[in-house]
C-alpha cells in the first residue's frame, strides 16, 4: 500500500516556524507584514502568536510574495541559513543534536512534514559517495528553483555548524546556469554543477560516520520520541506526491500501471488522476521522474553501462532505452555520463 500523505491544501505546516523565518527576513528589508501576506489567508496576528497552521499552497504564496517585495537573489540562500536547526519543537532538537551527518540526514528523511515540508530528501550511499537529492514535494511550479537554492544553502550551513567545519559538498543543478551564478558561489562554494538533470549535493562518503561535538545522547534520545509522538499526531511523514514518487521508484523494473497504483493507493483511477492533477503533475510525469532519476544514480554513483541500466529498468530492447533517456534528459546515456563524469572530476570552472 501506498502510505498516506499531505497534499497542497492540508494545513499543517506551523506558520511560526519556516515560514515566519522568510517573513523576518523580508520584513527586516522593510515589507510590509500585510503585503507580505496578501492572499496567504494567513493573519499576522495569529502567525505570532503560533497558532496559525499552513498549507504547502499557502507556504509557495508566501514565497512568491516574498520574491516579489525583495527581488534579490540572494533572499534563497539567506533564508536557507536561517531555517535549521531552527526553534520547530522537537525535531529542531533532534537535529541539533546528530552525532554525525549520517544521522542528521536521516533526520530530514524521517521527518519531511516537520522540517522540509515543500522540498523531500532523498539519501543514496553508493561507492565512494553519499548522494543528498532534493525531490518537489506537493506541486512547487515557479518557487521550486527558489526552494532548492533555499534548501542546499541551508543543508550545507546546519552541516557546517554541526560538525564545525565547511564540508565538501558538490552542487548538481537539474536548471541552467542561472543569471546570478555569482549568488551560488558566495553561499554555496565553487564546485557547482548545472544541466545536471538532478538536483542534489554529494560528498565522500567518509563524512557520513565522522564524528559531531555537538551532540547529547539523552537529548537525542527524549527529541527523537517527542519527534515520533508529533509524526504520529500529523498522520503522515511525507507528501501524498513523494509517498507514490517512491512507490513507482521500488518498482522501476516493473511494468507499473495507473490501475495498480490506485489500488495501492486504496482508490479508482479516476480518484488518483483527481489527486495528481490537483497537484499539477499526472502519472505518467511521476512514472518517468522515478525511472529517469534510477538511471542517473546507476549511471553517476554505480558506473553501470548504458546495456545494464536499460537491463534494470527492463528494457529488451536498447534503442528503447535510450529514446527514452534522451526524452526523459534531452541527452544519450553516454553523454550524460560524461557530464556526471565530471562533476565527480573537478568543479565547475566558469
Amino acid at each position: 500500500m501506498i502510505e498516506a500523505g499531505y497534499e497542497l491544501d492540508d494545513k499543517f505546516i506551523g506558520a511560526h516556524h519556516q515560514p515566519v523565518t522568510l517573513m523576518d527576513l523580508v520584513c527586516d528589508q522593510g515589507a510590509e507584514v500585510d503585503r507580505l501576506l496578501r492572499h496567504t489567508g494567513l493573519f499576522y496576528h495569529e502567525v505570532a502568536a503560533g497558532r496559525a497552521l499552513a498549507s504547502p499552497r499557502q507556504y509557495l504564496q508566501l514565497i512568491h510574495n516574498a520574491r516579489r517585495l525583495y527581488p534579490e537573489p540572494e533572499l534563497s540562500f539567506l533564508h536557507g541559513q536561517r531555517l535549521f536547526p531552527g526553534h520547530y519543537g522537537a525535531v529542531s532538537a533532534l537535529l541539533g543534536n546528530a552525532p554525525d551527518l549520517g544521522q542528521a540526514l536521516a533526520v530530514f528523511e524521517s521527518a519531511q512534514s516537520l522540517i522540509s515540508p515543500l522540498l523531500t530528501t532523498r539519501v543514496a550511499r553508493a561507492g565512494d559517495y553519499c548522494c543528498v537529492q532534493w525531490l518537489d514535494a506537493c506541486g512547487a511550479g515557479d518557487e521550486y528553483r527558489f526552494l532548492v537554492e533555499t534548501m542546499m544553502a541551508g543543508l550545507a550551513s546546519v552541516t557546517r555548524w554541526l560538525s564545525g567545519e565547511r564540508l565538501p559538498w558538490i552542487f548538481q543543478f537539474s536548471y541552467p546556469r542561472p543569471a546570478y551564478p555569482e549568488q551560488y558561489r558566495v553561499h554555496l562554494g565553487s564546485d557547482l554543477h548545472f544541466d545536471a538533470h538532478m538536483d542534489a549535493m554529494l560528498l565522500p562518503a567518509g563524512y557520513l560516520d565522522r564524528p559531531w561535538p555537538r551532540a547529547s545522547a539523552t537529548a537525542r534520545a527524549l527529541a527523537r520520541r517527542d519527534c515520533e509522538n508529533d509524526l504520529a499526531r500529523l498522520g503522515f511523514r511525507t507528501s501524498f506526491i513523494q509517498a507514490l514518487y517512491d512507490y513507482l521508484r521500488q518498482r522501476v523494473r516493473e511494468p507499473v500501471s495507473l490501475e495498480q497504483a490506485a489500488s495501492a493507493l486504496g482508490a479508482s483511477p479516476a480518484t488518483l488522476k483527481r489527486r495528481l492533477r490537483r497537484q499539477g503533475t499526472h502519472f505518467q510525469q511521476l512514472l518517468d521522474r522515478a525511472r529517469k532519476h534510477e538511471a542517473l544514480h546507476l549511471l553517476q554513483l554505480h558506473g553501470y553501462s548504458n546495456d545494464q541500466v536499460a537491463r534494470h529498468l527492463s528494457f529488451n530492447d536498447p534503442t528503447n532505452f535510450r529514446r527514452s533517456f534522451k526524452r526523459w534528459t534531452g541527452l544519450t546515456p553516454s553523454a550524460c555520463r560524461r557530464l556526471l563524469a565530471r562533476t565527480l572530476d573537478s568543479p565547475d570552472p566558469s
